[in-house]
């Protein structure tokens, strides 16, 4: 483990994962009839796995919104997760496709590279390191929008509800081929100590209001949000990610590639629960088999 590929890796097992999709496309399927698909970007660090010079081994990872990671890059200690985006990307098949991030990705080079490069869409966060986009976005009439989607789901103990707003606007945003505004209202409330807390989150597409509704937008972004839960938390949680001491050479990402397969392989059965797919699979050898296609 310590001296493998990890690109190779990663590369291989995101290929794997890619052709099982279930939202995969025909390929002799006409591209005006298919669904649009999500693609989530988003990085985590692996905090048990720290290099010599203090900082740890950090992933950034895309997931379809089946659940799947068609691929994962590491992100070097000397740089960041802005210069991964592209070479992450690269690869894919991403034509119609609805990538979303957060504002850390908010850069008008990525919206061009998926728009003009990849042929995709893009729903992109903004915040503080967008100062006169974001205060643009802010100070739109929102008041006079109305509310279009409305959702609630409860998990981890967070009992969750968003309320978003979308309009068209008519002076054009300062970032590439974005037509639309996004206003996310996020209230969470913890259930066992009742604590609510009220977030809005601002974002720009260049979906137009023909190509998506509000609907279709807050569909999209629970799919950006589900990568923790379907990802992150069960990494953490039932693989004890974080809590790894694994350190050496490319030994801690390679253990993280494998890891999407197991949670991959295990979606593609219809499993929401990791922990007790594992469990099942652990009382019946043939059961990994049989699961991964291998007879």
């Amino acid at each position: 483990m310590q001296r493998v590929d990890g690109d190779a890796l990663d590369s291989a097992i995101g290929a794997w994962l890619a052709a099982r999709d279930p939202d995969r496309p025909p390929p002799d399927q006409d591209a005006a009839a298919r669904p649009r698909r999500s693609l989530a970007v988003d990085g985590k660090t692996v905090r048990g796995a720290g290099r010599a010079d203090g900082t740890h081994v950090h992933l950034l990872a895309a997931m379809t919104g089946t659940g799947l990671v068609t691929a994962q890059r590491e992100v070097d200690g000397k740089t960041n997760e802005i210069t991964v985006f592209r070479p992450l990307l690269a690869g894919l098949d991403l034509v119609d496709t609805v990538v979303t991030f957060d504002a850390l990705h908010s850069q008008t080079a990525h919206a061009r590279f998926l728009v003009e490069d990849k042929k995709a869409h893009y729903i992109a966060v903004v915040k503080g390191n967008q100062p006169h986009l974001y205060q643009h976005l802010k100070k739109l009439p929102w008041r006079d929008v109305p509310l279009l989607d409305k959702t609630r789901a409860t998990a981890h103990g967070r009992d969750e509800t968003r309320r978003v707003k979308t309009a068209t606007v008519a002076r054009g945003l300062a970032f590439p081929y974005a037509t639309q505004a996004v206003q996310i209202v996020r209230r969470r409330r913890t259930v066992t100590a009742g604590k609510v807390t009220l977030e809005r989150v601002y974002a720009v597409t260049d979906l137009t209001a023909q190509q998506a509704d509000a609907p279709e937008i807050a569909h999209h972004v629970r799919q950006h949000w589900g990568i923790e839960n379907k990802i992150h938390h069960g990494r953490d949680t039932t693989f004890a990610e974080d809590a790894s001491r694994v350190r050496t050479e490319t030994a801690p990402r390679a253990m993280a590639a494998l890891r999407n397969p197991a949670i991959g392989a295990l979606r593609l059965t219809g499993c929401d629960n990791i922990a007790a797919g594992l469990r099942k699979h652990g009382r019946d050898t043939t059961r990994p088999l049989a699961t991964l296609g291998i007879t």
